[in-house]
């Protein structure tokens, strides 16, 4: 089970996915995770929903140091 992320931690997705360009939200593959890719709308979706998949991507974010 992955721990569960702070609401900070999606705030600051938030902030980040809001100044990308169109184009590079639906796109640019931010992640991988069990060999699925995934791009910026993507992760914006599991994220805003507060999916599990979408804890897991912002834990994957924040260690690769885009939170």
């Amino acid at each position: 089970m992955v721990e569960g992320s702070t609401e900070e931690e999606r705030i600051k997705f938030k902030k980040v996915f809001a100044n990308l360009p169109d184009k590079v939200r639906s796109e640019d593959i931010i992640l991988v995770i069990d060999k699925k890719p995934y791009t910026w709308n993507a992760v914006y979706l599991e994220v805003n929903n507060d999916t599990q998949l979408g804890k897991q991507m912002l834990k994957k974010l924040k260690e690769i140091n885009i939170l």
